[in-house]
């Protein structure tokens, strides 16, 4: 849904160096020019940038999981320009499509099960961001693990993993610069693991 600028060039924005005969060009000012480019667009990260719009997918009642499985197995299998499917929990009897276009979202919903229609009007992101909820990336935390505290009292301290508690997102830790082992529970998020001892 971005909407990328107009790059062609405008009649004014070009010169004819050509018929100017008042304009000298030294060819080390062409390549110092041109060394200066190439830095510039190596420092740049390059963005891929397409255009989607979202769609609003009215379904059965209570079969919105379903649909977003046989949904996204057929984008899977058929390679549709689908990029995301969404389930916004609470909201019965839809689910909405980010895709391509709206022939490209009713193409991918083609055939599928309990899926009923395409709205006819696409959807703004902004009219269903509050529907969405951020989901945190698991971890990968483990026993006897060296961390590095990243936050609170004991930040930049090195410890030993002793415990992990995923269901309440906490760990018990040993400082290993401490003279005596005193186990400290942290929140997960305020370590970060620098070593696996395997």
């Amino acid at each position: 849904m971005s909407n990328a600028p107009d790059l062609s060039p405008d009649d004014e924005d070009i010169d004819d160096l050509g018929s100017n005969p008042a304009v000298d060009i030294d060819a080390s000012d062409l390549k110092a020019a041109d060394d200066e480019d190439t830095e510039e667009e190596d420092d740049e990260p390059i963005e891929e940038q397409f255009d989607s719009e979202i769609f609003a997918v009215r379904t059965t009642a209570n079969r919105e999981d379903q649909v977003v499985g046989f949904l996204s197995s057929n984008v899977e299998q058929e390679d549709y320009d689908v990029y995301s499917i969404i389930r916004a929990h609470g909201m019965r009897g839809y689910i909405f499509v980010e895709a391509r276009d709206r022939d490209e979202a009713e193409r991918a919903i083609d055939g599928i099960p309990y899926a009923k229609e395409v709205l006819p009007r696409d959807v703004k992101f902004e009219e269903i961001e509050h529907m969405l909820e951020q989901t945190k990336e698991e971890a990968d935390i483990r026993k006897n693990d060296i961390a590095e505290v990243i936050s609170g009292p004991f930040k930049r301290q090195e410890a030993e993993i002793q415990r992990v508690d995923k269901e309440n997102g906490e760990v018990v830790v040993e400082l290993l610069e401490a003279a005596v082992p005193i186990p400290i529970t942290l929140d997960m998020d305020a370590v970060k693991v620098i070593r696996r001892e395997e």
